[in-house]
């Protein structure tokens, strides 16, 4: 056992072989079995080099986990373009505990080990079932799960299982991985950000001491010494590049210095080893190699047709470079590389060849078909069709970087020019959809080597665009998209209307950061698509609507926007497609309009959807546009647990967290030159994006912190920023921000003139939120009777709908209008809605607003100070939702459904809130979360 090695007779306080200068690591280990047997989720990355020890500190920890169940999985170089093949392993033996996991989890557990068929499952409902039913299998007794080189699983494994890690807490259920520290990682390393150990090469005493073990008879003193400092300490090295050294080099010093990278030198020896075998026991190794389950009937299989004898095998144990048991098990995993590598390219070609066909085409045609893809020489039509329906297979298991490979690998098999251009596209556009950019580039290239026509070349071009966009949503893609609209037009595909929309859409996000072409030259380029089908589509409907709105105008665009809404709000309540792909346009559209309904329909059906499939990479988004919903309703705390779980998802599935929703709560939140900060850090990162949006963002929250905070100079300051670019779904808002800080900052005319764009807005959203908005900022720049009929106007409007902030602002401005006629009386009823509103949603500033009016009315009010019972303080954001979701009936398993946590943890997080608000049952809590 390589790593420390074990001290020879030396024992640890359990009876195990205490491993040589590991104790720091051997501790961790051993505080993760003592954490999963107290019932709480344990997790830890050991990432080392090749050979430094991970693999003995993993059976370390196996030996130590008495009373635990093990489940094992080994990474496979060859393997990673086998979809689920490493959570196969790993969950193999929990299979006849399927059926005790939800319906739609178990389903697309099946779906994904190929059990059953059915719809291409969310990777991220893939992993809330594997941990459902790790969570369930743990309820007998506590599990331990070890990953050995783990930088060797399948994408969709290693992303999986590190979802499945970040959402442990208290499931009895550990998780321990084996990563290479130099391991490649072109699309990112799932497993950074976990917990970690990093395991570094032993000290110098402990390295000579092991080495002195391992040599029989006298070693040179400054051998020993250039061997501990060329290893670098490496256990695996020191272990076995001293069975290549000879007795005089060991005594002396005088062999050859080897300046090979460490890894490259234990490669060698094995070489050495391997070189020294029969051809035979070779080409079985060689077999065994590139055979990543360690099926050993297969391999006898292989061996008849490949004409090995049943002495090689003993031949490759007698090495001690493999074992041969109910599975085959390599000495270590650079062993299995040192044999795939070195072997013969031709000889490597007849073991796939051999494998291929000792492989049943009726239990695994995908791994049959891709070892007969490794075996081919050159072209084959017959065989790229095979992988061709192999990735389709490995698609609809939502395997999309498996078929990404199948594609890719068809590719280079097809002999006609066309037809490989065509599968390069559809290899491109799979390795885009499995988030692999740079793979999806060359293969763009590749497609645009075959020569493709006119309308391939528009797809190609739009993919190409996508891929910018995706990486940077300013406007670095909008020339590359208004190119592809164009060619697309021009050929009258139909996806010419929604390419122009995602043109129009990187505009908008460009903002005043576009070098040249603005919205309104992409709108103008857009009339010449072609003409909607009939029906047309509510993507239809919003290009010729968006097109209008920034072409023509407020009043030309308004009602085409309606109606567009209209459409996606009646397509999100049957079935959702493509108004949850438009979302992040349509949230736009809706706010520029001022549609608080359609925020509300939209949303609602989005995060629902998003919960009931399981789909974790569009979960966030609609959680973050849900939140923004909630703070205009005034609901922060709500706001606040949502862009948590959106924040917590979105680590989980190695995205970054969309910063909107948390600056706009903060803004509203209003803590002073703290909360200035925090939005304008927050921005800076989308400007470095390109996003020149988020700089009218930037100057829009601040002006609604600063008219908050009474600093009218500040405000009219920001607000004249915000409202001099026509940024969607701001500039409305900012127009209002504006009038207030010009009136109170005593600035007529430019209250005058935002009064008037703000009026065109309003109308022609022609909502009763934007007309009260329009009534309340008409108000503050009006005197007298027609003031007061303004401001009840916007009162009632306002309360009609559910923007509730903008009805407390409502009732502010009205109680400060009515103080200043000397109308007191009157004034403190309005001064006291809004003080009431403002302080209940968490809007300090703007509550704090409202106490100083109504101290000027000569009445007294105090500063509420937390109580100790109030949910808001006393709660976190997650604690507050499970809480929420429990007061309204959900058992622990539905709740654990809708967070993507198991049911144990809402079970833990519950008993936290019954503890901090003092109750003991689910009606209880019910009455204490509605409040007084």
């Amino acid at each position: 056992m390589a790593g420390g090695a074990p001290r020879r007779g030396s024992r640890d306080p359990r009876g195990l072989p205490a491993l040589r200068g590991r104790r720091g690591e051997c501790g961790a280990l051993d505080r993760v079995v003592a954490g999963v047997r107290t019932g709480r989720g344990q997790v830890l990355v050991l990432r080392g080099e090749p050979g430094v020890g991970k693999s003995a500190l993993l059976e370390y920890l196996v030996g130590g986990a008495t009373g635990c169940r093990i489940l094992r999985a080994v990474g496979v170089e060859s393997e990673m373009e086998l979809p689920f093949a490493g959570l196969h392993q790993l969950c193999v033996s929990l299979m006849d505990r399927l059926d005790r996991i939800p319906g739609p989890q178990r389903d697309a557990l099946a779906v994904a080990f190929g059990l059953s068929a059915g719809s291409a499952p969310d990777r991220f409902l893939v992993g809330l079932a594997v941990l459902s039913l790790l969570a369930e299998a743990a309820e007998e007794e506590p599990l331990v799960c070890v990953v050995d080189d783990a930088q060797w699983l399948d994408r969709v494994s290693a992303q999986t299982l590190a979802f499945v890690a970040r959402r442990l807490l208290a499931e009895r259920v550990a998780l321990v991985f084996a990563v290479r520290a130099s391991a490649p990682a072109a699309d990112g390393d799932p497993f950074r950000g976990l917990p970690e150990t990093v395991v570094r090469g032993l000290r110098e005493d402990d390295a000579r001491a092991l080495l002195e073990s391992l040599v029989p008879g006298r070693l040179d003193e400054r051998v020993r010494d250039r061997i501990v400092a060329e290893t670098s300490g490496n256990p695996l090295a020191l272990l076995e590049l001293t069975r290549g050294l000879t007795a005089a080099e060991l005594a002396g010093g005088f062999g050859r210095p080897d300046a090979r990278p460490l890894a490259g030198q234990i490669e060698q020896t094995y070489l050495r080893r391997i070189g020294s075998l029969p051809a035979a026991a070779q080409r079985l190794l060689l077999a065994a190699a590139a055979e990543p389950v360690g099926d050993v009937p297969l391999l006898r299989r292989v061996a008849e047709r490949l004409d090995i004898d049943a002495d090689a095998a003993g031949a490759v144990e007698a090495a001690g470079l493999v074992e041969f048991g109910t599975r085959v098990r390599f000495r270590h995993p650079l062993v299995r590389s040192a044999a795939y590598r070195a072997a013969d390219p031709a000889v490597r070609r007849d073991v796939h060849r051999a494998l291929a066909e000792a492989t049943d085409p009726d239990v695994d045609s995908d791994r049959r078909a891709w070892h007969r893809a490794h075996a081919a020489l050159g072209p084959d039509e017959a065989l790229a069709g095979e992988l061709e329906r192999s990735a389709g297979r490995a698609q609809a298991r939502g395997g999309i970087a498996a078929a990404a490979a199948f594609l890719r690998r068809a590719t280079e098999l097809t002999p006609d020019p066309v037809r490989r251009g065509a599968r390069a596209e559809a290899a491109a556009r799979a390795a885009f959809d499995a988030g692999s950019p740079d793979a999806a580039l060359e293969l763009l290239a590749a497609a645009e080597l075959s020569r493709p026509d006119e309308a391939q070349h528009a797809r190609l071009t739009r993919l190409r665009a996508q891929l910018v966009l995706a990486r940077r949503r300013g406007g670095e893609a909008l020339p590359l998209l208004l190119d592809a609209a164009g060619r697309l037009a021009r050929t009258g595909d139909a996806h010419a209307r929604e390419a122009y929309l995602d043109a129009i859409g990187s505009a908008v996000y460009a903002g005043r950061l576009a070098d040249r072409t603005g919205v309104r030259e992409v709108a103008e380029a857009a009339r010449t698509a072609p003409p909607a089908p009939h029906p047309a589509r509510p993507t239809d409907l919003l290009l010729d609507g968006l097109v209008a709105w920034f072409a023509d105008g407020c009043a030309a665009g308004g009602p085409l926007l309606r109606s567009a809404l209209g459409a996606f709000r009646q397509a999100a309540a049957h079935e959702g497609g493509d108004a949850m792909r438009w979302l992040w346009l349509t949230w736009l559209v809706a706010g520029e309009i001022w549609d608080d309904e359609t925020w509300h329909r939209l949303t609602e059906r989005a995060v629902r959807s998003a919960r009931e499939s399981g789909a974790l990479n569009f979960l966030p988004l609609a959680l973050g546009y849900r939140a923004v919903l909630s703070v205009h309703t005034g609901d922060f705390d709500l706001a606040a647990a949502l862009v948590e779980e959106a924040g917590t998802l979105a680590e989980a599935a190695g995205h970054s967290p969309m910063g909107y929703p948390s600056i706009l709560l903060t803004a509203w939140r209003g803590e002073g030159e703290q909360a200035a900060e925090t939005i304008r850090s927050g921005v800076a990162q989308a400007t470095s994006w390109g996003e020149g949006r988020a700089i009218g963002a930037e100057h829009y929250l601040l002006a609604v912190l600063y008219n908050g905070l009474g600093h009218y100079r500040e405000a009219l300051e920001q607000a004249e920023r915000a409202v001099a670019y026509e940024d969607l779904a701001l500039v409305g808002s900012a127009l209002a921000e504006h009038v207030e800080a010009a009136v109170r900052a005593g600035a007529p005319e430019a209250a005058g003139a935002s009064l008037r764009r703000l009026e065109e807005r309003a109308e022609a959203g022609g909502t009763e939120w934007a007309l009260g908005v329009l009534a309340r900022s008409k108000a503050l720049a009006s005197e007298g009777p027609a003031a007061e009929r303004l401001h009840r106007e916007a009162v009632e409007r306002l309360g009609r709908g559910r923007v509730a902030v903008d009805l407390a602002r409502a009732h502010l401005v009205y109680g400060e209008w009515l103080r200043r006629e000397n109308r007191r009386t009157d004034a403190r009823e309005h001064l006291r809605t809004a003080h009431g509103m403002l302080q209940r949603f968490g809007a300090r500033a703007f509550a704090e607003r409202a106490r100083r009016e109504l101290l000027a009315t000569g009445e007294t009010v105090r500063h509420r100070p937390a109580e100790a019972g109030d949910v808001r303080e006393a709660l976190t954001a997650q604690e507050g939702q499970i809480a929420r979701l429990a007061a309204d009936g959900l058992t622990n398993s539905e709740i654990g459904a809708e967070l993507f946590i198991s049911p144990r943890t809402v079970e833990w997080h519950l008993g936290k809130v019954f503890t901090k608000l003092d109750v003991t049952s689910r009606n209880k809590l019910r009455t204490v979360l509605a409040g007084p």
